[in-house]
């Protein structure tokens, strides 16, 4: 799948969440007036946002692009276990996707600049 530096120059939503993925691209009669999000108006649309995994046991990174139609993991990578651990006690170890947080993406960042 690559690694995050093949990835520095995409455009990416750092305010995106799952959540909001969600409602954008597939809830489309979903969205509140006063969004920070622009509408999604065609299947043209798509967003490319970072998410973290929390269904099994190693927290990893996922780089998705969303459009109307489908939800592309372009990306998959294990967060390092130090940071993993604290996003696990941040979140107290519940499944799911969860929204990057700011340490999460001081690692994506530096990951991408190397």
């Amino acid at each position: 799948m690559g690694s995050l530096s093949e990835y520095r120059n995409w455009d990416i939503d750092w305010e995106m969440t799952p959540e909001d993925a969600v409602m954008l691209y597939l809830e489309w009669g979903n969205h509140p007036w006063d969004s920070k999000f622009t509408p999604v108006t065609s299947k043209n649309d798509y967003t490319n946002y970072f998410t973290v995994y929390m269904w099994d046991d190693r927290p990893r990174v996922l780089f998705v692009r969303r459009n109307s139609e489908e939800a592309r993991e372009l990306l998959s990578i294990d967060l390092p276990k130090d940071i993993a651990e604290r996003f696990r006690k941040s979140v107290s170890g519940l499944k799911g996707n969860y929204p990057i947080n700011a340490e999460v993406r001081e690692w994506i960042e530096n990951q991408m600049n190397n």
